[in-house]
């Protein structure tokens, strides 16, 4: 399961992008009682019963598609920082929601659309999910239905630089720093800003700076993260194209390749290496990429 990063900037609760950082489980159906084991990120603090987020989106689907296995060992092996604006719920609930579509006996092929929709629904919005099942970067929305989304191919110059800082933020925390209303012109500057993102991820790197310019939440949480919100001023008046990752408080910046560099090792490219001089002290820089591909399940004995 893929790390991922929402709104980049303007497209808030919409865009998303899928990450080189994983989470990756084992989930064995068993003849009774709960097993979880987790390693990496989390372990020591994430719960080891029934209130396991994986544990709990897979007994959601099992319901959705019902079905009632005996018994259930999951194993995690957690590379997503957990509470940093990473996906790292999301990662969990479309790892659960896979897990008993992939294992359901009734089952024969795994239905997308309504992985998308259940794992939309148990985590309140598609802006994470959505890139972490489908890979690349994603828009999403919702509809009477249940949510939906659509893939982009991300130009192969990008490459997304995390600054990851050793706090965590809660999402309920930063999503009630947001006002219940806002001005119809930065209304106008997002729909403007979001639209032109779409043509900077896949044609114009760019045109990033500028398509990712926000004013709907990055302004308003900064009291909740003032690191992160000096960190993206300082990397934004440099010129690079910085967000708030999610909710925050890591800082995304998607570097450009710039002629000449390569792809395959993008951690050497000029950008990347002036981002890196750029980190605070406490804070870890990771260049990554883009995952193309999102979540995989594998079968036994992969």
């Amino acid at each position: 399961m893929p790390a991922t990063s929402a709104n980049l900037g303007p497209a808030f609760d919409c865009a998303g992008l899928a990450l080189t950082c994983w989470d990756e489980l084992e989930v064995v159906v068993t003849d009774g009682g709960l097993v979880v084991e987790v390693t990496g990120e989390g372990a020591g603090e994430l719960p080891a019963d029934e209130t396991h987020l994986v544990v709990q989106a897979f007994r959601a689907a099992c319901a959705e598609l019902g079905w009632t296995p005996p018994g259930l060992r999951l194993t995690a092996r957690n590379g997503i920082p957990q509470g940093r604006g990473m996906g790292s719920s999301a990662a969990a609930v479309t790892a659960g929601v896979l897990a008993a579509w992939a294992l359901c006996p009734d089952v024969t092929d795994v239905d997308q659309a309504a992985v998308l929709a259940l794992c939309s629904a148990l985590e309140g919005h598609p802006d994470n999910v959505a890139p972490c099942l489908l890979g690349g970067a994603t828009l999403s929305w919702t509809t009477p239905t249940g949510a939906r989304a659509v893939r982009l191919d991300v130009d192969p110059r990008i490459v997304p630089v995390l600054f990851v800082p050793g706090t965590t933020l809660s999402t309920h925390l930063a999503r009630g720093l947001l006002p219940a209303e806002v001005p119809h012109a930065d209304a106008a500057h997002a729909a403007g800003r979001a639209a032109l993102l779409v043509h900077a991820l896949t044609t114009d790197p760019g045109l990033l700076a500028e398509a990712t310019e926000d004013r709907l939440h990055q302004a308003q949480r900064a009291p909740a993260m003032p690191d992160s919100a000096a960190l993206l001023t300082r990397l934004r008046a440099d010129g690079h194209a910085a967000v708030v990752s999610g909710a925050g408080p890591c800082v995304l910046a998607l570097a450009v390749l710039g002629d000449g560099e390569d792809a395959g090792d993008p951690a050497a490219a000029a950008e990347v290496t002036r981002l890196r001089a750029a980190t605070p002290p406490g804070w870890e820089c990771r260049p990554l990429q883009v995952d193309a591909a999102g979540a995989v399940v594998l079968p036994p004995g992969s």
